[in-house]
């Protein structure tokens, strides 16, 4: 079973099921777009996934090939078991917020994150008291020997892709990122589409 390529629209998030083995085929269609990533568990919407565990676990700060996001619970949720463009993916900023765009001086209402995982899991009849830490995907955020973060934009390509396993049966949620201020979605300060596959088999093209 395959779903065809589904779109998660530019400064929207969408959920989806996956059974554990099943794999998430998520691809940077044009190569500049932070995508906020998040895990539950199917058995237990409050075991979500989590960012310090995952840190923890992997003793690493980043999140690159190879390495698992881990729940809050202290179990594998998702592995990514390939990156074509080999980066390391942030795991240390927020999802944006609506705080967040009024402290960058937005005087309206500015899509965020937070509001996009919302909805997602409420197609789902699912609702949280909080928002849990995102995984940021394709997110860019050097780390200097003082502990200093920056945040420039992605180091991909169109078409660079990750490939997530699912480790047990969850509701995987994805934002294209809306943030459009700051350079972390590329010096065009545009959101854009980002593309989705979940597939039982992986097909040849992700290990070209």
């Amino acid at each position: 079973m395959s779903l065809s390529n589904e779109t998660v629209p530019a400064s929207r998030g969408r959920a989806f099921q996956m059974k554990a083995g099943q794999f998430a085929v998520i691809t940077n269609t044009h190569g500049n777009q932070v995508v906020d990533t998040w895990a539950l568990a199917a058995e237990d919407r409050f075991e979500t996934s989590s960012l310090d565990h995952t840190r923890s676990v992997n003793s690493n700060i980043f999140f690159t090939e190879g390495m698992a996001l881990i729940s809050s619970r202290r179990r594998a949720m998702l592995t990514m078991i390939r990156d074509s463009a080999k980066v390391r993916h942030d795991t240390l900023l927020c999802p944006c917020n609506h705080e967040l765009y009024q402290q960058l001086g937005c005087q309206e209402y500015h899509r965020s994150c937070t509001d996009n995982f919302h909805e997602a899991i409420s197609e789902y009849g699912i609702e949280l008291p909080q928002t849990p830490a995102s995984l940021n995907l394709f997110m860019n955020v050097p780390v200097t020997d003082d502990g200093t973060v920056d945040r420039v934009p992605p180091d991909t390509a169109a078409g660079d892709f990750v490939v997530l396993r699912a480790e047990i049966d969850l509701l995987l949620v994805l934002s294209a990122c809306p943030q459009d201020i700051t350079l972390i979605n590329g010096p065009s300060r545009t959101p854009k589409d980002i593309a989705v596959r979940i597939v039982d088999t992986l097909p040849p093209e992700v290990f070209a």
